[in-house]
């Protein structure tokens, strides 16, 4: 608390008491308040990366990107374990715009229950958009993009948008985008030789030196 008004000093100096209460009362202090809470975090279901991460894992209600040298490097394994706890739980998972048509079997293997799991087949601005709105919705556990040529406005509304229905938020985007500065409060690259994962940035801390093996 900071005093706005010379006379709480010229108190001070008299040896006079002042009261607290008074003062703020009388408006003749700032009283600050409490910063936020950070969000929480799920579970990456990979233990070695969560334990790189500063909070332990996904941040929720947040943008996290992927960045991919190219597609099929094990970046869909990535989100498995988070996908099928999120389903399992009846949680709606979205995929706007993927590259190509989901291998069914291979989903299935991985515990992710399909029942849950909605694809929206769309380009350009027209899959950012879907991808906004269905963060923005509240009624998602997960929404998966592919957003092409998305600029830093682009993305932001994609930050803000997870935030507004505190939703989890993955874009899978070129490696070459690792250069840009980003909104995204992580950002995981994944490498293939050797295959690894590379956290970027990351929020509540410094982006850690060590990579993580990628089991494929």
């Amino acid at each position: 608390m900071f005093p706005t008004s010379p006379s709480l000093a010229d108190s001070a100096v008299a040896g006079n008491v002042v009261s607290l209460d008074a003062l703020l009362e009388r408006r003749r202090v700032w009283k600050g308040r409490a910063m936020p809470q950070q969000a929480g975090h799920i579970a990456t279901g990979h233990a070695g990366l969560d334990a790189l991460l500063p909070t332990g894992g996904w941040p929720e209600g947040a943008l996290s990107e992927i960045l991919l040298g190219a597609p099929g490097v094990g970046e869909l394994q990535l989100l498995w374990p988070t996908l099928a706890r999120l389903t399992s739980a009846g949680e709606r998972v979205v995929l706007v715009a993927p590259p190509g048509v989901p291998f069914p079997q291979a989903w299935l293997a991985a515990g992710v229950d399909l029942r849950w799991v909605s694809i929206i087949q769309a380009n350009g601005r027209d899959a950012l958009w879907a991808t906004e709105q269905c963060l923005r919705s509240g009624s998602c556990g997960a929404v998966v993009g592919w957003p092409q040529q998305a600029d830093d406005r682009a993305l932001r509304r994609l930050q803000v948008a997870a935030e507004t229905g505190q939703t989890l938020a993955f874009a899978y985007r070129s490696l070459k985008e690792a250069v840009n500065p980003s909104p995204a409060a992580l950002r995981i690259a994944i490498d293939t030789q050797p295959a690894q994962l590379r956290v970027l940035k990351c929020r509540g801390g410094l982006a850690p030196a060590m990579p993580v093996p990628l089991a494929r």
